[in-house]
């Protein structure tokens, strides 16, 4: 979208699901404080980056909200007395700093409130229990038959969607749960589709979609009301949590981890599989499989929050298959999400890292099959099976399948048509954002590599080398102007002389001398002439014909040659 267009209505263009990093710059120590300036960017453009003011108290108040998760955060502890000496400091910002990349790290963590409010105060100030509050009244005057019995607060991950417990004034004793949400980034229907389009989804019908009693929307958001089940979903049996319970306090630290048993994991494996190859087939856009959305109704599996595509609203695990560039449609996300899913009824949690390298030891070969073929770093180069492939695998083939409900959702065309254009569209902002990181990732790869020790010591043994090769060629050319300047034939040195100048008498026994080499050019801007003559330069003694002559006489040297003299001693004493 380009710079200061106006956005539409309703739409919330930020994507909460894109991590936020955090890197403290720097400390300054005021009176009886210290503040800590930290560096917040949000996704891989170092653009998009802000800086906020935190003292240890803020963290401490952060950490003491995120105790519910029961996670063991490495918060530097509390020191009264030299809190405020440079060396302390100086560790105590290490420790900070450690504990900001195990939050911003952390998949549940990363995606809360708390730290989405402690990291990005401007765009996370808006309370959205108080706006939901204040929509689901304005729905209860057009609708006076149902009444809220409580808030469920914080039962799901979103930020920007809430949960209440209703019941119907005729039947009391039902329960009912009513959620409400804003529209997302990825929302492309119009106003007038997206009203359609979730209304319809009430006459929904299969055996494996958990059903919706009423659904309505507006320009703004969507509310949603369906059967609460007091079992919960299919998380809820996995982390032994209870429904109404916080997200942070059912999932982040499960007491027991303890996957499903095979044959719950065949069968609950089978039943989504069909369901989403149903969604598929219908052309319509789902991408938002987690285990939460997967309700238990006895043995069977049941869909949940099929509104998520048609609101815009991005899924859980977006900030993962965003890394991969060949998970770039919708029933790619599907089938990548279902590896999650399929991960953590088997080992009782979540993957540590995606691709996944290696796999524990799993209740049948078949389980790992499906597994190598998903979350593999093989399978997000090559690519990912299909929902239907999946269901051909061995593992859920063999499943025989006892509910016989009908499915049901008829779709106007003029409908399919908007909700092609918008999964396009979901996938096109996907395919963008996967670009980016791509990039991202290149350039850090090569900055990494030329700051390396290795290559650092590569470089300077190149530089050496070439330092070695220059002064080879440099003395080279040395010894070549050198020769040059040498009479080739006696080997003597011809005197500097200017072309003007008479040849300077040579002495005897010397060679003829060959006529000197033309003189260097002028420098360019040469002072004008003097009048005066210029002096000739003095003649230069030959120094070979010098030392030959020298040689020469002591060769010829003859001992007879010399005169005899007399010697006058004085040395003797005289006496008188």
């Amino acid at each position: 979208m380009a710079f200061m267009e106006k956005p539409p209505a309703g739409k919330v263009l930020l994507d909460d699901t894109v991590p936020l990093t955090a890197q403290i710059e720097a400390s300054q120590s005021l009176h009886s404080h210290t503040e800590y300036i930290i560096r917040v960017q949000r996704g891989v453009s170092a653009e998009n980056s802000w800086q906020i003011v935190r003292r240890y108290s803020d963290f401490d108040l952060l950490n003491n909200s995120l105790q519910i998760s029961t996670l063991s955060l490495p918060l530097p502890p509390k020191k009264l007395i030299g809190n405020m000496e440079r060396e302390f400091i100086a560790e105590r910002q290490k420790g900070l700093q450690a504990y900001l990349d195990v939050i911003t790290t952390h998949h549940i963590l990363s995606n809360c409130e708390l730290v989405k409010k402690f990291l990005d105060p401007n765009s996370y100030s808006v309370n959205y229990t108080e706006i939901a509050l204040q929509h689901v009244s304005m729905f209860f005057r057009s609708e006076p038959k149902w009444e809220v019995v409580e808030p469920l607060k914080d039962i799901g991950w979103r930020i920007r969607k809430k949960y209440f417990l209703m019941k119907i004034k005729n039947q009391p004793k039902e329960r009912l749960m009513l959620s409400w949400a804003d529209l997302g980034p990825d929302k492309y229907l119009s106003d007038k589709d997206l009203q359609y389009a979730v209304k319809l989804l009430s006459s929904c019908s299969h055996p494996y979609i958990y059903k919706i009693t009423f659904a309505t929307a507006n320009e703004s958001s969507a509310l949603v009301i369906r059967p609460f089940s007091e079992k919960g979903t299919l998380k809820d049996l996995i982390y032994k949590g209870k429904p109404k319970d916080p997200f942070l306090k059912k999932y982040c630290n499960p007491k027991k981890i303890q996957g499903l048993e095979l044959q719950q994991i065949k069968t609950y494996g089978r039943q989504i599989l069909e369901v989403l190859k149903f969604l598929h087939e219908k052309g319509f856009p789902y991408g938002h499989l987690h285990s939460a959305n997967v309700m238990l109704d006895g043995d069977t599996c049941k869909l949940l929050d099929l509104e998520n595509s048609l609101l815009g609203l991005p899924s859980f695990y977006r900030s993962y298959f965003s890394q991969f560039r060949k998970i770039n449609t919708l029933e790619g996300v599907d089938v990548h999400c279902f590896g999650h899913l399929l991960y953590e009824m088997t080992y009782g949690r979540p993957p540590d890292t995606i691709p996944v390298d290696s796999f524990p030891p799993a209740p049948s070969v078949f389980v790992v099959s499906v597994l190598e073929s998903i979350l593999t770093c093989e399978a997000m180069k090559n690519g990912m099976p299909t929902v239907s492939r999946l269901l051909q695998m061995p593992l859920f083939s063999d499943v025989l399948l006892t509910n016989s409900e009908k499915p049901q959702f008829k779709i106007p065309t003029k409908l399919k048509e908007a909700l092609k254009t918008s999964k396009e569209c979901i996938e096109k902002r996907l395919t963008e954002e996967q670009k980016l990181i791509h990039q991202h990732r290149r350039l850090t790869r090569a900055q990494s590599h030329h700051g390396s020790e290795e290559e650092k010591k590569k470089r300077k043994i190149l530089a050496r080398k070439k330092s070695k090769r220059s002064a080879y060629e440099s003395g080279e050319e040395h010894s070549a102007k050198y020769s040059n300047s040498n009479n080739s034939g006696s080997g003597a040195s011809s005197p500097l002389t200017s072309p003007s100048s008479p040849t300077p008498p040579s002495t005897a026994g010397a060679s003829l001398i060959p006529p000197a080499p033309p003189p260097p050019p002028l420098p360019p801007a040469a002072p004008p002439p003097s009048t005066e003559v210029p002096a000739q330069p003095s003649p230069q003694p030959d120094v070979s014909a010098s030392r030959g002559a020298l040689l020469s006489s002591i060769q010829n040297f003859q001992k007879g040659t010399l005169k005899k003299t007399q010697t006058c001693d004085y040395s003797a004493p005289r006496i008188s």
